[in-house]
């Protein structure tokens, strides 16, 4: 079975010397999905909680809408494939298209589409103080960043608390995962907000989207589409998220602008 870590040695030159180091590094592994004994695609991921990242995948690209869609989902023996047989048969999208995503990622969702969901009605609202309060909670949920550095994190809160985190070298991976995770363990929050480390780009505003999260936060930069994508959405954007700031792109209402 796949580790998500790696023990390493390297040498370090500092102060004009060098010094030996044991320490651990981030996996990155490929592991396929297959879908009703069809291999799909396969993720350059970090293997951990590799069922998870499968179910959230489909449930994310909107071929499964709930766990009555799904008749067995397994990781086989070796941890490089998980295979998913559906209630139903399905046929494999034929345009995947390469995303910005770190290590690849993939979809087959028309990105410039509107989601089916309709954010202008959801009143849902934070405090600034709370939006601090949450990426404090982000960085707790980073162990594995801490073990190992080279990671993304994100999470699910329903503005009190973290319901769900995830771990993986590809910050898309992450979003899959929590869907992953809420699908398989039938935990949906009335109030969604998600906070991530990494970088939003056009897929990470879908994934948001497709979780019907109206918040998303992230430590780092919004890219020029993923703020054009939630402006029309209507999710409030919120970058270079820290202890004690923050910024505001889209639908600013929702905390307090």
């Amino acid at each position: 079975m796949l580790s998500p870590r790696k023990s390493i040695e390297y040498n370090r030159y500092e102060f004009k010397q060098w010094e030996h180091h044991d320490a651990e590094t981030i996996v990155e592994a490929p592991v396929s999905l297959t879908v009703n004994g069809e291999v799909w695609i396969s993720f350059m991921c970090t293997p951990l909680h590799l069922e998870e990242l499968a179910v959230g995948f489909l449930y994310n690209e909107g071929i499964v809408k709930s766990m009555d869609d799904i008749a067995d989902v397994r990781l086989c023996e070796h941890g490089d494939n998980v295979d998913v047989w559906l209630s139903r048969s399905v046929e494999q999208p034929t345009n995947w298209r390469r995303t910005s995503g770190c290590t690849g990622g993939v979809t087959a969702v028309d990105l410039l589409a509107k989601p089916n969901v309709d954010f202008s009605t959801n009143r849902f609202k934070v405090q600034p103080e709370a939006i601090m309060e949450l990426v404090e909670k982000l960085f707790e949920a980073q162990e594995l960043y801490r073990e190992t550095g080279g990671v993304h994190t994100s999470a699910l809160s329903d503005g009190e608390k973290v319901v769900a985190a995830a771990d993986d070298i590809g910050r898309h991976n992450t979003l899959d995962k929590i869907a992953g995770f809420c699908l398989m363990k039938n935990i949906w929050p009335e109030k969604r907000i998600l906070i991530t480390t990494g970088r939003i780009s056009s897929e990470m505003l879908q994934k948001a989207a497709q979780l019907n999260a109206p918040i998303l936060i992230s430590r780092t930069s919004p890219s020029s589409l993923s703020i054009e994508m939630a402006e029309r959405y209507g999710i409030t954007l919120i970058g270079y998220a820290r202890k004690h700031r923050f910024n505001v792109y889209s639908n600013g209402e929702r905390v307090g602008l």
